[in-house]
């Protein structure tokens, strides 16, 4: 314990209970032209309101191990930001069940795994949670990085939710590795978390997506299967380097520079009234962080 030393002067990690209103009528596909990532990230979506309850219930309990006030400070960010996530997410995931009520039964199978993982030892879950979060920056990168090609002339409500969870993704990058470093350490562990927490989410979101592209008659269609391997190939591409260089000795998540457009949009929330909804306008193909609301 305390192998680990945690940086000081680490800026606020702000909660943001942001109460994202979604249409009933929202169309699954809330990207016409790009229906099978669409699907993409509605599966990913599905994942959220168990795999981040799980994170916060391990935070929570590690917590009780740590005297650092700047650590613990960290965590309690973690978990608000976490919790507003996922809360969020339910209310989306509850509109997509009304087109396609067979994704009861890919909650079902996540609920089991996470109650089965929630009995495991402190350490292989926040190995598992250190590792699914440095997995996410790779992924932030890329959604951000590429938010014209993956968003543009998208649902707005959809798009500025995903991004707003990246960006608040990259705002508590260092908590989960921090505590993990902090409380346990080890080489080996931490590649496992990285690998099966990884592997674990995306498996997971991949029963859902493929799932309403049956429903929608597309898993069939060999030029659906090379649409779904090419936007896949691009996350290896784009996520594997923040993967590899978690791997490199003297790694920690605060030396990696975050996208210029994170910033931009925190300071764009600030400038909101209270209770307005961060709704990007995904006309405009840069996707500015700015709000048209």
């Amino acid at each position: 314990m305390g192998i680990h030393t945690i940086p000081q002067h680490q800026p606020d990690i702000v909660v943001r209970r942001i109460p994202f209103a979604f249409d009933e009528k929202i169309d699954p596909v809330w990207h016409s032209e790009q229906p099978e990532w669409s699907h993409m990230v509605n599966g990913a979506s599905l994942t959220m309101p168990y795999l981040e309850p799980f994170l916060i219930k391990t935070v929570r309990e590690a917590l009780q191990q740590v005297a650092d006030p700047q650590l613990k400070k960290d965590v309690l960010g973690f978990m608000g930001q976490e919790g507003a996530h996922y809360k969020n997410h339910r209310r989306y995931n509850e509109i997509l069940k009304q087109s396609y009520p067979e994704l009861s039964d890919v909650e079902a199978e996540m609920d089991a795994d996470y109650t089965i993982f929630q009995k495991r030892s402190l350490k292989w879950r926040l190995a598992y949670a250190a590792g699914f979060e440095t997995m996410t920056m790779g992924m932030t990168e890329w959604l951000i990085g590429k938010r014209s090609t993956l968003f543009s002339g998208a649902d707005a409500s959809v798009t500025s939710l995903v991004l707003w969870h990246m960006v608040e993704e990259t705002e508590h990058k260092n908590v989960a590795y921090d505590l993990y470093m902090h409380l346990y350490g080890g080489y080996w562990s931490k590649v496992w978390g990285l690998i099966f927490g990884s592997f674990h989410v995306g498996w997971s979101s991949r029963k859902g997506y493929i799932a309403m592209l049956k429903r929608d008659g597309r898993w069939n269609s060999w030029r659906s299967r090379l649409t779904l391997h090419i936007r896949v190939a691009q996350f290896l591409f784009h996520g594997a380097p923040a993967m590899i260089r978690s791997l490199v000795p003297g790694y920690h998540p605060s030396k990696v520079k975050d996208p210029q457009w994170v910033s931009d949009w925190a300071g764009a929330y600030e400038s909101l009234a209270d209770g307005h909804i961060p709704m990007l306008d995904t006309s405009d193909p840069e996707i500015p962080a700015r709000f048209s609301n």
